[in-house]
């Protein structure tokens, strides 16, 4: 079995907040794979469901971002799971948006939610880096973060959150190529071919073609052209 953590921070405030994506992603798992109502539980939410024969639990620790990871590892009491079986969708400031990565260990890179799982569960656990981009000078990331994705991140963010949803199930048998495929398909799909078409073969043109001349008969000799002799010759034809 595996844990799915998403984070973010509870409430309609931060609902739409590039530090919410963890949360975006893990609702749109739920609602396509058919899991189960959302319970309070472990403080924040709970829902149940399994992707074919591997069961699964997603979880939106509510107790606030920095404290995420009271609510991990309470589940993780509960459900007797491992840090290996421990997969955390979060956001991302070092990758631009709509960039999907897998990591497994590590240091927590400044992120607040990232640095209290390590507080309690320690690194040994699966991540999902969801780029939000960053804002360019560090201290305006926590704007940046708790401010709501524009209009205008729609349509790449609805990509990655359709990407990592159509590989969650290959994420959660810890098949992490089939699963950037999956996201890479809503993102970057196919197109198909776009190559210059080729130019329309041009139409050899026809040359008026001159009239045969008609072979030139020769002139009938007339009594005028003949030679003495012919004329003699003639008279006993």
């Amino acid at each position: 079995m595996k844990l799915i953590v998403g984070l973010g921070n509870p409430g309609a405030k931060y609902a739409r907040n590039r530090h919410n994506i963890g949360f975006l992603a893990l609702d749109r798992i739920a609602g396509d794979h058919g899991f189960a109502p959302w319970k309070g539980k472990f403080q924040g939410s709970v829902s149940e469901g399994r992707f074919g024969s591997d069961r699964a639990v997603l979880l939106k620790p509510e107790t606030f971002m920095n404290n995420s990871g009271q609510s991990v590892q309470a589940a993780m009491k509960f459900y007797k799971i491992d840090p290996a079986d421990v997969i955390v969708f979060h956001d991302e400031l070092d990758l631009a948006p709509g960039k999907v990565k897998c990591k497994t260990g590590g240091g927590h890179a400044g992120h607040n939610g990232l640095r209290s799982i390590h507080q309690h569960i320690g690194p040994d656990y699966d991540r999902v880096r969801l780029g939000i981009g960053h804002p360019g000078h560090k201290d305006a990331v926590a704007g940046y973060v708790l401010r709501d994705f524009p209009k205008a991140d729609d349509a790449w963010l609805d990509d990655v959150l359709r990407g990592v949803s159509d590989g969650a199930a290959d994420l959660v048998r810890g098949d992490t190529g089939r699963f950037m495929n999956a996201v890479g398909l809503r993102v970057s799909p196919p197109r198909s071919g776009t190559g210059r078409k080729g130019a329309k073969p041009t139409e050899a043109k026809t040359l008026p073609t001159a009239p045969a001349k008609e072979p030139t008969a020769k002139p009938e000799a007339t009594n005028e052209t003949l030679s003495p002799l012919q004329k003699l010759m003639d008279r006993f034809r």
